[in-house]
């Protein structure tokens, strides 16, 4: 629980604040851009937030941050159980994020499909009461597919009480020895009518891609939206092969989506054509750096 006497001197005076605990991991200014702002090592209340949409996304982030940083001088209990409520948050056609970010993933985001056939998570939020009885409302968890080995999070705990099969690539079984369902190689493999992985190595050896009907594509900690250059972004630290990791963003080119959904950074959605040209644009830039850093 965030302590106001740890409050950061780079809030913006006022009800809401972030105190010194924080981790820097971008949850709540991609849930409340109008009051968060990165200061340095640490995200901090640029402005206020004011009116009822913009306290409500402030309280969204505040739940969502994954070790409690945020916190409020007077807090607003209504406001606070509305922010609950709405979560998961509806991204689109029946896809959620699902809030709570968990610790043990850095902050990554994860997210929910409700299906017909059985329900998906993709990575894993904290594992908490409210999250498991929106699912059991939904119909529960059949399948767990996990992007890479550092944003498993609670996801085991997720597989026990939904008896959900775990998927993960064996670059990073490490993470989850005890998986259900482990994907070899390189190849795109089907899971499930309309679920195609994606192996897409370079930020780890085992990280994959998710396709889902051609139309949102989960990449995890490969791929993300970096809106501040208004463009497509990628792991410049932290890559386990550089070169690999080229390869495998220009490999995304084959496939149609409109949607990047990202375990960190910022989700966005764009026509199957921009999102190639965004693609691309992003591959030539990396092969330059590549380069020059060989």
């Amino acid at each position: 629980m965030a302590n106001p006497k740890n409050r950061l001197v780079s809030n913006a005076a006022g009800n809401f604040y972030v105190d010194a605990t924080c981790i820097n991991c971008d949850t709540c200014r991609q849930l409340a851009p109008s009051s968060f702002e990165e200061f340095g090592e640490f995200s901090a209340v640029r402005r206020q937030p004011e009116g009822e949409r913009q306290i409500h996304q402030a309280y969204q982030a505040l739940l969502a941050c994954p070790v409690g940083s945020i916190g409020t001088e007077q807090g607003d209990k209504g406001a606070l159980q509305n922010a609950m409520a709405s979560f998961p948050l509806l991204v689109e056609d029946r896809v959620f994020f699902c809030g709570f970010n968990a610790e043990a993933s850095f902050g990554a985001n994860s997210f929910f499909i409700e299906h017909p056939a059985g329900n998906w998570l993709i990575d894993s939020p904290r594992y908490i009461k409210h999250l498991v009885e929106a699912f059991e409302q939904r119909g529960g968890i059949a399948s767990i597919f996990l992007t890479h080995k550092d944003d498993v999070a609670d996801a085991d705990q997720y597989a026990a009480h939904f008896g959900a099969t775990r998927i993960i690539h064996c670059g990073d079984v490490e993470a989850m020895p005890d998986a259900e369902r482990v994907v070899e190689g390189l190849d795109p493999v089907e899971l499930a009518p309309g679920f195609l992985a994606i192996p897409v190595p370079g930020h780890t050896a085992g990280s994959m891609a998710l396709l889902y009907h051609n139309r949102f594509l989960f990449t995890g900690d490969h791929l993300w939206w970096d809106a501040a250059e208004q463009r497509l972004g990628a792991p410049q630290r932290l890559v386990w092969r550089k070169r690999v990791l080229v390869d495998s963003i220009q490999k995304l080119q084959t496939y149609s989506f409109e949607w990047v959904l990202a375990g960190h950074g910022d989700r966005i959605k764009l026509t199957s054509e921009e999102m190639r040209r965004q693609l691309q644009a992003l591959v030539e830039r990396r092969q330059i750096t590549t380069v020059r850093s060989s």
